[in-house]
C-alpha cells in the first residue's frame, strides 16, 4: 500500500456481518524531524455521531441504512498483484479458492448478494457483491447506538491511490449507496467526511509507541505522505477478536 495514498477515517470490517472488537498499532520507524508527517489520526465516533445526527443526512442514514458494493477482479487476468495497474483485491484471494461456485457459496453464507460480471472479456470474471447493513452499531460500554461507517467504503477511498485513482467511480473496487440503492450526493459525502475530521485526534508516532483502540468507539486514518531520503515510517498492526454485529437497538438512540 503506497504511503502517497491517504486513508480516510474508517472502522475495520463494518461492511459485513462480523467485525473486530479492537486493534493495535506498534511504531517501528517514524519521521520525528517533521511534525505531522506520518502521523495517524483517530476520530471520536461518539462526537462524530452526535454531530451527524443533528443533520438531515444523519437522519437519512438512520432511516435508510446502507448498501455496500464490492467489485473483485479476476486474478487469472493479471500476471502480478498490479503494482502498476488497477487490481485491489482479486476474488480468488479474498475467498481463497479458484472456483467461482465455492467463492459464491462462502460469500452468500456471510449474507452477501453475488453477481458475476462478464461484459468485458479483458477483465475476465468479475465478482460484484451487495450487502445491506445499518450505518450504526449498539456499543454496550457506552450504552448507545453510534455511527461506525464512513466514506472509506466508497470509491472516494481511492482518490489518491496510484493505479486506481484514474479508474471511473463505477469501476472502482468499492462503492456505497443508501439502503434503498439511492446514490449519495457529493455534498452528503463531504458532510460525512467533515463529521469525522472535526473530531480527529493526532497520534504523533515515536519509535516504540503502541496504540490500542476500540474499533467501534474510534475511527482511524492518516493523510498521504512523501518520505525524504533516509526517512522511514513503519507501523505493525494487529487485529483483535471477531464479534457478530448486532446493529442497533431502537431504545438506544
Amino acid at each position: 500500500r503506497s504511503l502517497d495514498a491517504a486513508l480516510a477515517y474508517h472502522h475495520e470490517m463494518t461492511y459485513k456481518s462480523h467485525s473486530i472488537e479492537n486493534l493495535g498499532f506498534l511504531c517501528k520507524h517514524a519521521v520525528t524531524s517533521r511534525p505531522g508527517v506520518g502521523w495517524s489520526f483517530v476520530s471520536d465516533s461518539v462526537q462524530a455521531h452526535d454531530h451527524i445526527m443533528q443533520t438531515a443526512f444523519g437522519q437519512k442514514l438512520k432511516d435508510k441504512g446502507l448498501c455496500f458494493v464490492r467489485r473483485m477482479t479476476d486474478a487469472a487476468k493479471y500476471a502480478n498483484n498490479g503494482e502498476n495497474g488497477i487490481p485491489y483485491n482479486h476474488w480468488q484471494q479474498s475467498w481463497m479458492t479458484d472456483d467461482p461456485a465455492e467463492a459464491q457459496a462462502v460469500a452468500e453464507k456471510q449474507g452477501l448478494m453475488v453477481e458475476w460480471v462478464t461484459d468485458n472479456p479483458a477483465e475476465g470474471l468479475v465478482m460484484q457483491t451487495r450487502y445491506y447493513k445499518s450505518a450504526f452499531e449498539y456499543v454496550s460500554f457506552v450504552d448507545r447506538n453510534i455511527m461506525v461507517t464512513s466514506i472509506a467504503d466508497d470509491g472516494e477511498w481511492f482518490d489518491s491511490w496510484p493505479g486506481i485513482k484514474e479508474v471511473p467511480q463505477e469501476k472502482r473496487p468499492l462503492e456505497m449507496f443508501f439502503g434503498d440503492n439511492e446514490p449519495f450526493t457529493l455534498a452528503e459525502k463531504q458532510e460525512w467526511t467533515d463529521a469525522y475530521d472535526t473530531f480527529g485526534i493526532p497520534l504523533a508516532w515515536q519509535p516504540g509507541d503502541v496504540a490500542v483502540l476500540c474499533n467501534m468507539r474510534f475511527a482511524h486514518g492518516r493523510p498521504g505522505m512523501k518520505l525524504r531520503l533516509g526517512e522511514k515510517r513503519e507501523l505493525g498492526v494487529m487485529l483483535g477478536p471477531l464479534f457478530e454485529r448486532m446493529e442497533t437497538r431502537e431504545d438506544k438512540w
